[in-house]
């Protein structure tokens, strides 16, 4: 097996690959919370673990992959600063949308699961709900409870982040700088915790509202905290030390230190070998979010005519751990690369080899597979692995071995490069729409022309215009 180096969030540099076990992998990916459609920006981190769950394969590993779909317990205050504090996110949109928590999750998870496999992202091996491990949860916090890693308030039960500190002698919050935090400064004041760095385990009811999600447990009615899912459902089907965790940037300053805490204090084992994290995704330079009305979905692209694979092309340009600024133009020019591709890899399908190949030609070829394989084995260095398959396709070696290699390259891209280039019927309306912009533009009436430009991009059409002789 060829080496592979990963930069590791937990030590801050580029390090070799070495799996616990050897031959295998067990590899954990924060999924959405289902309480909402998942933006392209979200989408970003789980096409980041998809490339390396095919690295892994491509290079001989075999792999088990889960990733975790949160149900419950992912409240409102996280965007505050404390992600103890707020509406749980499920039963908030349960109520705007009238309806049960629990249809809220089906109907997220559902929308999810369609865009995953547009994107041609490979399965997990298991998609994990939180509400499907609610015994594993309570019994990880009852570990903690033994251990004296927990206090009891009005609302529940929380971890001590100074008690995890003096029994281990490790630092909370190795991934971030959260041991920096001061009261007051990044969270609001909860005057319930002993240290502002604490978080839930497990929430109590509120006595003046039922839920929709709520169980049982030694410490009264109530549902789990965020941060205790992720640590007690890998731990179940990865063991106790595992090698690789994924997760968005976002994921690093609160919600990731907070399972390294409780995994280690409830094992006293490290948690995870590998820390790996995605950068935020930028709209038109800026900052993308939902308030701000650019938190694009797969639907929105493929209402202006692009598809999924168009924005997994986009997202192989930049590198995953670099923040990449998403504009239409850029969508625009990834998928103009997209169907040049599959239109030239088409043409080499059917491209006979006539002669038998020279040693020069033996050796490019053997020389394009080593380039590809190593800048994606570089951290996942897709911009280069892209360069590398272009570099291929526009070189002399035979067309048939062209599209041998692009293929074998594709185990890794995930582009479909297979596919034909499907052209689009255009309507007799589309057609009418043309000739009347044809004629505007030919009168001068550009402004007008361009009205109908605007009307034929819409339904999913491109024009190329030629100018116009005199």
């Amino acid at each position: 097996m060829a080496d592979i180096y990963l930069f590791n969030s937990l030590s801050r540099k580029k390090e070799k690959f070495i799996p616990i076990n050897k031959d295998f992998v067990g590899m954990y990916t924060c999924g959405p919370t289902v309480y909402d459609y998942a933006s392209i920006g979200n989408f970003r981190t789980y096409s980041l673990a998809d490339i390396l769950l095919r690295t892994l394969k491509y290079n001989g590993y075999k792999v088990k992959h889960i990733m975790n779909l949160t149900d419950v317990g992912h409240l409102t205050g996280d965007n505050l600063g404390d992600s103890d504090l707020g509406e749980d996110r499920l039963e908030k949109a349960a109520k705007k949308e009238r309806k049960t928590a629990w249809d809220i999750a089906k109907f997220y998870t559902d929308k999810f699961l369609t865009d995953f496999e547009k994107l041609n992202l490979v399965k997990p091996d298991k998609f994990i709900k939180a509400t499907e491990h609610i015994k594993e949860q309570v019994d990880l916090v009852k570990k903690l409870e033994e251990k004296g890693l927990t206090y009891e308030t009005a609302d529940g039960v929380y971890f001590d982040t100074e008690k995890f500190e003096e029994q281990t002698g490790k630092r909370y919050g190795e991934l971030s700088t959260l041991d920096q935090i001061k009261e007051g400064v990044r969270v609001e004041i909860n005057p319930d915790k002993k240290n502002p760095r604490d978080f839930a385990l497990w929430k109590v009811s509120p006595k003046e509202a039922k839920r929709d999600m709520e169980w049982e447990s030694p410490w009264g009615i109530g549902f789990p905290g965020w941060h205790i899912e992720c640590s007690a459902m890998s731990m179940k089907y990865l063991g106790e030390t595992f090698d690789i965790h994924v997760g968005g940037e976002d994921l690093r300053s609160t919600h990731h230190p907070n399972e390294v805490a409780q995994s280690e204090g409830a094992t006293g084992k490290k948690f995870v070998n590998y820390w790996i994290h995605g950068a935020f995704l930028k709209v038109d330079g800026g900052r993308m979010g939902k308030s701000m009305g650019n938190a694009y979905r797969i639907s929105d692209l493929e209402k202006k005519g692009f598809s999924a694979l168009d924005l997994r092309y986009f997202y192989l340009s930049g590198k995953y751990n670099e923040p990449i600024n998403f504009t239409w133009e850029s969508l625009e020019a990834s998928k103009t690369s997209l169907k040049k591709l599959k239109s030239l890899i088409q043409s080499f399908k059917t491209e006979k080899q006539r002669t038998t190949l020279s040693q020069d030609k033996n050796i490019k070829i053997e020389q394009y597979q080593n380039k590809f394989t190593n800048s994606i084995n570089d951290d996942l260095n897709t911009p280069q692995a892209l360069a590398v398959l272009w570099e291929m396709v526009k070189s002399s070696i035979p067309g048939s071995d062209k599209y041998d290699l692009a293929l074998s390259f594709d185990e890794i891209l995930g582009l479909r490069l297979n596919e034909e280039v499907k052209q689009k019927e255009i309507s007799e309306e589309i057609r009418n729409l043309i000739q009347k912009r044809d004629i505007l533009r030919k009168e001068g009436k550009f402004m007008e022309a361009d009205v109908i430009r605007k009307e034929i991009e819409d339904r999913g059409f491109n024009i190329e215009d030629k100018k116009i002789l005199k």
